[in-house]
């Protein structure tokens, strides 16, 4: 186990970049760009990247499939594209929206796509079929994006007017919306349980909400910038962003309080992405760069590092591109900030039209542009935050320095018993479903502050 270390470094968009996505299988990395292109990168083996040209504007979102077989791009241009990853580039377009499309996501089964655009709605399809199937329209403003629930049954919506909501695909209909102060939620990501969902947020802010008591769960304001992108690892243990202010964060979800912070773009951070092991992330920014680390095992440390790294760390970067940690804190992890100009050997990137330059850490890489219009139109101390009264009904001091092992339980739950307890309620009579959900809520906070005196035993122990 070590720190994250950067692995490759990808040029070839001419603008800033937007969205990074992993194959599933973590052969390839695919990349969007207001340059309206579409760039795939093969990391496993390193040969010829591809550069597709087929959207008459910038492209916002770019999503793998769970299969891997087809990619889907969301762009200004009010289309969605599905293409093949083949030298060939071949794309279908759907004629999604009224105005930009924002946001698209597939469906763990491979069933569905939902897309989120400006005019306001988020909207279902059938993937297999190639056709529209609902909208979900009670945004008042942009929708920013929208993401499917680990079992398909939920989506998630962020939107300018401040809220974020939650959709049932089977009724079609806003389950729960949450509230936003300050700012908008710009992106989210739904945890590997599907009990709750990070959030990345304008007002510089990084959040994770709960699913199951509809509530503020973690809050983390640790960047200096609006957060551009979040991205839960597999494990469910660690979690990251991506901001304005030029740094990627990694937060432990588990101890609720910030890893490392890494800096090396040369400008905002506008994507960031797991791969499908957890093995490695991409980060892309307004420098045109594309970025592959490798995590090292970073998100394992989650549970073995000391309590006292939980006050504030820091490091400084070098002239040479060294780090330094603050001598006045004695920790295990540390941030890690490597120079803004990662050393890299330059090769050659053959392209059809014109020959951008092309970096990598480790072997030449060829390029081939493809262009394609569309062959068819079927359409820092830093503490987690829970809410006041989360903490008062718990029976956890407010003062206290969090993280809580009630995280870790609750991260861990498996989120069948939700379900289950959904369909059992429906035969209930009403008042006594309220009853009975109010028993279900108060055991859960018993539950929690259980834990918690357990493991603050465990600790007295320990000293």
């Amino acid at each position: 186990m070590g720190d994250p270390s950067l692995q490759i470094h990808f040029k070839g968009h001419k603008d800033s970049i937007t969205c990074v996505d992993f194959n599933p299988t973590g052969k390839q990395l695919a990349s969007c760009s207001m340059d309206a292109c579409l760039m795939i990168w093969n990391i496993k083996p390193q040969t010829r990247a591809y550069k597709f040209s087929g959207h008459k504007d910038a492209i916002f979102c770019v999503r793998f499939s769970p299969t891997g077989e087809l990619i889907l791009t969301a762009s200004r241009d009010k289309t969605v594209k599905l293409w093949i990853p083949s030298i060939k580039g071949e794309s279908i377009t759907f004629r999604a929206h009224t105005a930009a499309v924002r946001w698209v996501d597939v469906s763990a089964d491979d069933s569905r796509m939902c897309t989120a655009s400006s005019d306001k709605s988020v909207k279902v399809w059938s993937l297999h079929r190639q056709k529209f199937l609902f909208s979900l329209n009670q945004h008042v403003n942009w929708v920013r994006c929208c993401r499917f629930s680990p079992d398909s049954r939920l989506i998630i919506s962020s939107s300018d007017d401040k809220t974020i909501k939650l959709w049932d695909t089977e009724t079609q209909g806003c389950v729960h919306t949450f509230q936003e102060a300050g700012g908008f939620a710009s992106h989210l990501d739904f945890h590997p349980n599907g009990n709750c969902f990070a959030s990345g947020s304008t007002n510089c802010t990084v959040k994770l909400w709960d699913l199951r008591m509809n509530r503020l769960l973690q809050h983390y304001d640790d960047h200096t910038g609006p957060v551009h992108k979040v991205a839960c690892h597999p494990n469910g243990h660690i979690l990251l962003s991506a901001s304005e202010d030029s740094t990627l964060k990694i937060f432990d979800l588990l101890e609720g309080r910030p890893l490392f912070t890494l800096q090396g773009h040369q400008g905002p951070i506008t994507a960031a992405a797991f791969s499908a092991s957890g093995d490695h992330f991409a980060s892309g920014g307004s420098d045109e760069q594309v970025f592959l680390w490798r995590t090292n095992g970073c998100a394992r440390m989650t549970t073995n590092t000391p309590d006292k790294s939980s006050h504030p760390i820091h490091t400084t970067s070098n002239p040479d591109g060294s780090i330094s940690r603050d001598k006045s804190i004695q920790i295990n992890s540390h941030l890690i900030c490597p120079k803004s100009d990662p050393q890299v050997t330059s090769s050659e990137v053959h392209e059809k039209a014109e020959k951008p330059s092309f970096a990598t850490s480790e072997a030449a890489v060829d390029f081939h542009e493809t262009t394609n219009s569309g062959a068819q139109n079927p359409t820092t101390s830093v503490k987690c935050h829970f809410p006041p009264d989360f903490l008062t009904h718990s029976g956890v001091i407010s003062s206290m320095t969090l993280p809580l092992t009630s995280n870790m339980n609750f991260l861990q739950a498996n989120s069948k018993t939700a379900s289950g307890l959904e369909s059992e309620r429906q035969n209930v009579p009403p008042p006594l479903s309220t009853t009975l959900e109010h028993i279900v809520s108060q055991l859960d906070i018993l539950t929690q502050t259980v834990s918690l005196l357990e493991q603050r035993l465990t600790l007295l122990e320990n000293k």
